[in-house]
């Protein structure tokens, strides 16, 4: 089993690249921490990590090369470019091939370095400094297994093998077994003269099937052993779903359809929750360790809010209650919602809203006192 075996295989290419594809459209951008609260500011690393990777590669496709070595090798790898060999300021990155990459250790020191295999085929040590990363399920500290080979190889080659019964299916005219019956008694040569015409129906599907002697042809139902291939068929991609932690009705598995957490919101929240979580949080802790010195208020965080969006009406009235009506004061600003629906902001527009008490509430409250 090979990834390039297992990408052959509907339901493992549209789990990693669903898985990819969501990484890579998030944004990535910087935050600045101040106090208990942090927001985000301009930087030149969100044009590296949201733009252009490299010369050669923008971020989109970096993403989706990392995150698609992670599952189809079981570390992705990423060489942080930067600008000089004692600036600690990286000014690109380019993902690895796994293949092209040895981890080992210093047998005195005990750090951590990367041997790179160029395309030119000349080898150069990197420090871990310098280099991104992302482990999988079996980490033992150099190396992860592949979640292909290591936990889906049995499901995966199960449904390589149904896709090849099913085009040998396919091939031989997509019909089930047949009888051929008849009353009478039939003689050799009869028999020969039926057998020669089957055979030579099985050459060309399309050839009429001539009976004579009263035959009569009578199909079968789909035999036990046809019938568990077609059922295991689609147990493989719950199964191949499962071990990437992906819900099979995103990946077009409809079978066993249900309304639970239905609804966009719902649907895009659950993703983020249960799969999505524990990817993005490895990539901002790796990334952040590399990036940045210790203690420092700067800090690189995924920004889910595009994938957990509802539909227009429930956005809406989140808003109007975020801004503050029937009386309530308001925790977030005009200008801030009219960023997050990408509009200009407005001209007073940053104020938090504060409902007015007038002289009749005055009253009442007074009155209450006393």
């Amino acid at each position: 089993m090979t990834e390039t075996t297992a990408l052959k295989v509907t339901t493992v290419y549209r789990c990693i690249e669903l898985i990819g594809s969501s990484i890579k459209v998030l944004p990535f951008n910087v935050h600045e921490r101040n106090g208990d609260a942090h927001q985000p500011i301009d930087h030149d690393y969100n044009w590296l990590f949201n733009c252009r990777a490299n010369i050669d590669m923008t971020s989109s496709d970096a993403w989706q090369f990392l995150i698609t070595s992670k599952f189809t090798h079981g570390d992705g790898f990423a060489e942080l470019i930067r600008a000089s060999y004692r600036s600690s300021k990286v000014i690109g990155w380019n993902p690895l091939h796994p293949d092209k990459v040895d981890p080992f250790r210093d047998r005195l020191t005990g750090i951590k370095y990367y041997r790179v295999t160029r395309e030119n085929g000349e080898q150069e040590v990197l420090d871990q400094a310098d280099v991104i990363q992302l482990t999988s399920l079996g980490y033992d500290g150099l190396r992860s297994p592949s979640p292909i080979t290591y936990a889906a190889s049995e499901a995966i080659g199960t449904a390589i093998a149904g896709q090849k019964w099913s085009g040998k299916f396919f091939d031989e005219g997509a019909t089930f077994d047949y009888a051929l019956s008849t009353d009478a008694k039939m003689s050799r040569t009869q028999l020969k003269d039926v057998k020669d015409t089957v055979i030579a129906r099985e050459k060309n599907s399309r050839m009429p099937l001539v009976l004579s002697g009263g035959l009569k042809p009578a199909q079968l139902t789909i035999n036990p052993r046809d019938a568990e291939i077609l059922a295991s068929r689609l147990f493989t991609i719950e199964e191949i779903c499962r071990i990437f932690g992906v819900f099979p009705f995103m990946v077009g598995h409809t079978n066993k359809s249900t309304s639970w957490q239905s609804g966009l919101e719902s649907m895009g929240s659950t993703f983020v929750r249960y799969t999505l979580l524990s990817h993005l949080t490895q990539i901002e802790q790796e990334f952040n360790y590399k990036l940045w010195p210790a203690r420092s208020k700067r800090f690189l965080d995924h920004n889910t809010s595009q994938l957990e969006r509802g539909d227009m009406k429930s956005r809406f009235d989140a808003y109007r209650s975020a801004l503050g009506r029937a009386g309530e004061p308001g925790w977030i600003s005009v200008n801030e919602v009219r960023k997050r629906e990408n509009m200009a902001p407005a001209a007073d527009g940053d104020e938090l809203f504060k409902p007015e008490i007038t002289e009749a509430n005055n009253g009442e409250q007074s009155n209450a006192d006393a």
